[in-house]
């Protein structure tokens, strides 16, 4: 899918806030994120958004792979180049998980899935295209996900759901993260 952005970016910002956000991106990312240039500029409230989502995604008693394999599908069936770029970047960074990226797509088949990601998997891949899910599919999730396992799982749904609008609606790309790592 092709982007452009539809704001201009905000290259040199304003206030003391905004600066060290840019710094603090450039040194974890190796650059300035374009969502930071383009949303966080305008509207740095948002910057604490998503540092409460980032929060409450580490609380998440869920093994980090699967963390990722849930950003990624999510991201994947809604095509976020922005999203799946960063997930990919920060999935390298950790070591993680690289093989199962690469088969995502055939999670439901692929014998690198264990039977509990293929549950998560196929409740995330509902979640995100029908905003529910089958009883039988909950209920396979119960199985391997506690109740507090399973809202966390919901909320990446959610949480990565609202950085793939914001970043479609806006025109933002992929920023060639994973060339950085």
């Amino acid at each position: 899918m092709e982007h452009s952005l539809r704001l201009a970016s905000i290259e040199k910002p304003q206030g003391l806030y905004l600066k060290l956000s840019y710094q603090y991106f450039k040194k974890m990312l190796g650059k300035v994120i374009t969502p930071a240039k383009v949303i966080y500029a305008r509207v740095p409230r948002m910057m604490k958004i998503a540092s409460l989502f980032y929060k409450i995604q580490q609380e998440a008693t869920l093994p980090e792979e699967l963390k990722i394999l849930c950003h990624m599908l999510v991201s994947d069936i809604n095509q976020c180049s922005f999203c799946l770029d960063i997930a990919q970047a920060y999935a390298m960074k950790q070591g993680k998980g690289m093989q199962k990226l690469g088969a995502l797509h055939a999670f439901d088949t692929d014998p690198l899935f264990t039977p509990a990601e293929r549950a998560c998997l196929q409740y995330v891949k509902e979640v995100t295209l029908h905003k529910s899910v089958p009883d039988e599919v909950f209920k396979t999730l119960q199985q391997y996900f506690n109740d507090e396992q399973i809202i966390y799982i919901t909320f990446l749904c959610a949480s990565e759901g609202y950085y793939n609008t914001m970043n479609l609606a806006l025109g933002i790309g992929s920023d060639g993260l994973c060339s950085l790592q």
